[in-house]
């Protein structure tokens, strides 16, 4: 697996021995293939979502022996039971989510890229768009507001 996604050492020893490792790493890009056509991305980078596809495959590889009697050590740190559908953010909530944001206005749109995307604090994101701390502290709390409410809105249909 590309070392990018996650270390091949790391996926080893989670799952215990090599082989489990590459079938892990198979059954990530079916995953992957399969969610492919209604997968919209997120910045720049499908790596994120990839590695947590991965460390769901392996939880699930790791339940599945425990089922059938291997008496390999499992590592109990990861849930009892881990449902991928529901891991994996629905499609239709994300577009929902990202047609509220291209509703925005652009200085909205702005403060949401940098603060809720890319992680900026208030004060950085006020500098780098030429505002106050207060007029990016107040607008990206409506922009939540909107934004939580059309994701809720979404789910509940």
């Amino acid at each position: 697996m590309a070392d990018d996604v996650i270390d091949d050492r790391a996926l080893v020893a989670l799952v215990g021995n090599p082989a489990d490792a590459d079938d892990v790493v198979q059954e990530t890009f079916v995953v992957a293939w399969r969610k492919l056509p209604r997968m919209t991305l997120e910045g720049t980078s499908l790596l994120p979502w990839l590695a947590t596809v991965c460390r769901l495959q392996a939880a699930n590889r790791l339940r599945a022996r425990a089922r059938h009697g291997s008496h390999d050590p499992l590592d109990v740190d990861l849930p009892a039971r881990i449902d991928v559908e529901r891991e994996v953010v629905d499609a239709e909530t994300v577009r929902a989510i990202l047609a509220a944001v291209d509703g925005l206005g652009d200085l909205d749109r702005e403060i949401f890229r940098l603060c809720a995307a890319e992680g900026y604090g208030y004060q950085a994101a006020a500098e780098q768009l030429g505002v106050s701390h207060g007029t990016v502290r107040n607008r990206l709390s409506r922009i939540r507001t909107r934004v939580r409410t059309t994701a809720m809105e979404t789910e509940t249909r």
